[in-house]
């Protein structure tokens, strides 16, 4: 059930998320599946599950050998007590509850957005994304950027909101790996919303702010269910 087809989302992070899970509960605990099977079973492309084992192997989750009997194999699974799953532990429900209320939450922000913001001043943030000079920083310069484009909006109940909702999330985005191959991805989903905000398209720019919304979603269940 782990490895059944990709429906919804974006496959690289779904794909992800799949793989993550099935090593976390120990329904793979050595080699995984050949890559053209695996990429049946997952209904995705072989070059989308290479980039997904690829965040993976950067992630530590998963080595490659070549040769007789090589493939991919598991490894690393993290302890149960690690930093990232305790503090989700801890949140109970209530990491659900986020995730739920940030898919409501921002969508409509952005699209509030696109009928009052200023274009330019999002782009700014964007670049302070791209120069951020490690994982840390860009993670603070991402959540700024998902606040400023609540700010440009000057609702104040919605600006909290968002904040709370970051707030909320920040920890455990700190905690998990930062994937290489997720990077780009996630800059052109930010420069997808800002271009749709610029152009007053309301309902773009909620579309590919939930699109990105699940993409942070599918990863933190990957790595901490």
């Amino acid at each position: 059930m782990l490895f059944r087809p990709v429906r919804d989302g974006n496959p690289f992070e779904v794909t992800v998320e799949r793989l993550a899970t099935a090593i976390r509960l120990g329904a793979v605990t050595d080699r995984l599946p050949p890559e053209r099977e695996l990429a049946a079973m997952l209904g995705v492309s072989r070059m989308t599950l290479r980039d997904a084992l690829g965040a993976l192997a950067d992630a530590g989750f998963v080595t490659s050998r070549r040769g007789r009997g090589g493939g991919t194999f598991v490894r690393h699974r993290p302890p149960p007590e690690d930093d990232a799953e305790t503090v989700a532990r801890s949140m109970g429900e209530s990491l659900t509850h986020a995730l739920d209320y940030r898919r409501i939450i921002e969508p409509g922000a952005a699209a509030l957005a696109a009928s009052c913001a200023d274009v330019q001043g999002l782009r700014g943030y964007l670049a302070d994304i791209s120069a951020a000079p490690d994982d840390a920083a860009r993670r603070r310069a991402d959540s700024r950027f998902h606040l400023a484009i609540a700010s440009v909006t000057g609702n104040a109940p919605l600006i909290a909101a968002v904040a709370d909702v970051q707030a909320r999330l920040s920890g455990l985005l700190e905690l998990i790996p930062v994937l290489r191959s997720n990077i780009a991805h996630s800059d052109a989903q930010h420069a997808e919303i800002v271009a749709a905000i610029g152009r007053g398209d309301g309902a773009a720019a909620e579309r590919h702010m939930r699109e990105h919304c699940d993409a942070t979603a599918a990863l933190l269940r990957g790595f901490l269910r």
